[in-house]
């Protein structure tokens, strides 16, 4: 059996845009919430419209939902990583959250935002773990929480089955979106067991798409590929264009200092060489007047 990659933004909206008990099971596996507070029900909202990075426009792609309970839920998935992107879910799911009340109703209508973000890409090295989540705590006593926005963020390629066995759809989840490509011909039996998973596996066969549909998946690894280079481009020139600028300031500098340290040099070599003439002139009985103008000493220093 031949399967394509559930990154892929035809894919991607394929499982999680157009099955909701997929998108239910992958929110409540991946999502912090506590006993008691799991997503029972789903409606698909349409795709909330952020200002876009035109370099990287078509590297995220988002599927967003409700509850019945009004709490909304926006799944992306990010191919290429950049540091504007955590300011772009803020926003988003800043967005979200406004927006649910209108002018004069009640604070107390508002629910909470969860934002789910799957990196294709390393974007913490000097953290451990994959998991990071964010929300607004008590700097000094944590259990204090402002209910509103839930960030989280995880970074697929970090992601190792081994070390979190216990969680198992958690796992189950995140080996579906790592482990599944275009090269995939075979999958484990662990995944092929849960009807969840099977269900997702079932609909990236490429025997489920179009010719057309199969030509549009193509395009969008191409224009990845694009993009990847273009953003690595970009990164390199202002990379070079920094150094350039540090390398000619720091020239500068060192001829500055070099002056400065020239000069002084200079003035103690030669206040040196006026004691030396003063000294012979001295020896001669030259009278001090005629010294102190030849050389340019003062009396104190012709004393000494």
């Amino acid at each position: 059996m031949r399967y394509l990659d559930p990154k892929a933004d035809l894919t991607f909206k394929r499982v999680f845009g157009e099955h909701p008990d997929l998108v239910m099971s992958l929110l409540n596996a991946l999502l912090p919430l506590n006993e008691g507070e799991e997503i029972t029900d789903i409606e698909y909202l349409s795709s909330e419209l952020v200002p876009e990075n035109p370099l990287r426009k078509n590297s995220i792609v988002d599927v967003r939902c409700k509850d019945k309970q009004g709490r909304q839920f926006i799944v992306e998935m990010q191919m290429i990583w950049s540091p504007e992107f955590k300011q772009r879910v803020l926003f988003n799911a800043s967005k979200a959250y406004v927006r649910q009340i209108k002018t004069g109703e009640e604070y107390e209508l508002l629910q909470p935002v969860y934002s789910l973000n799957l990196v294709n890409q390393v974007f913490e090295p000097n953290l451990e773990g994959y998991y990071h989540y964010y929300k607004m705590v008590h700097i000094e006593h944590t259990e204090k929480v402002i209910e509103g926005l839930h960030l989280i963020f995880v970074e697929l390629p970090k992601f190792t089955p081994q070390t979190y066995a216990a969680k198992k759809m958690h796992v189950l989840w995140l080996r579906y979106l790592t482990e599944i490509n275009a090269r995939t011909y075979e999958v484990s039996q662990d995944l092929l067991d849960n009807p969840q998973i099977k269900k997702a596996l079932n609909t990236l066969e490429v025997s489920a798409f179009t010719e057309d549909q199969l030509f549009e998946y193509e395009k969008f690894w191409d224009i990845i590929s694009v993009e990847k280079t273009l953003y690595n481009s970009a990164e390199r020139r202002g990379i070079e264009k920094g150094m350039k600028e540090g390398i000619e300031k720091g020239i500068e500098k060192g001829i500055e200092k070099g002056l400065e340290e020239g000069i002084k040099i200079g003035r103690e070599e030669a206040k040196k060489q006026n004691i030396a003439n003063a000294r012979n002139l001295k020896q001669l009985g030259v009278p001090i007047d005629v010294i102190i103008k030849a050389t340019g000493l003062s009396i104190e220093d012709l004393e000494n």
